[in-house]
């Protein structure tokens, strides 16, 4: 799986939004400094997310981004959805309406296995667990393979 800048810039973004002390809106140039992040990359993100409802904006002198919801309402699949679409897509269509003949008859349920186990994890992780430290078990278990921390 290919996890797009757009993405991991969005989460992150979020996740300033969700631990900023200030208790009001946060400019979006602010949020792309604390995490090292192109600023104009980062203002687009947020209000592709604020289309979504996952953050609200404030306009003004004082204005900037919210989030939409509590941070342990928000998953990690909300955000990657709100900015890149569906998790698992074969040439931009749901697996499930893509027939395969011959060989390839059963490389559909392939395609929908790995939707199946990318939602198991991504829908499972909210902003407040990454906050927290306090990432559900299965999260840990599948950390802490020997496998895991290795490209392949």
């Amino acid at each position: 799986m290919h996890i797009s800048a757009k993405s991991d810039y969005a989460v992150r973004a979020l996740l300033v939004l969700a631990t900023d002390k200030s208790g009001g809106p946060v400019k979006g140039e602010s949020v792309a400094v604390v995490q090292d992040m192109p600023a104009k990359f980062v203002e687009n993100i947020l209000i592709e997310l604020k289309r979504s409802g996952l953050v609200r904006s404030q306009r003004g002198a004082t204005g900037g981004f919210l989030l939409g919801r509590p941070a342990a309402e928000i998953t990690v699949a909300d955000v990657m959805r709100a900015v890149d679409g569906p998790l698992a897509a074969v040439r931009g269509e749901s697996p499930e309406s893509i027939v395969y003949d011959g060989a390839a008859a059963n490389l559909q349920k392939v395609w929908i296995a790995t939707r199946s186990s990318l939602r198991s994890v991504l829908e499972a992780v909210t902003l407040a667990d990454i906050i927290d430290g306090d990432l559900p078990s299965l999260i840990e278990e599948l950390a802490q393979q020997p496998d895991a921390w290795h490209r392949r």
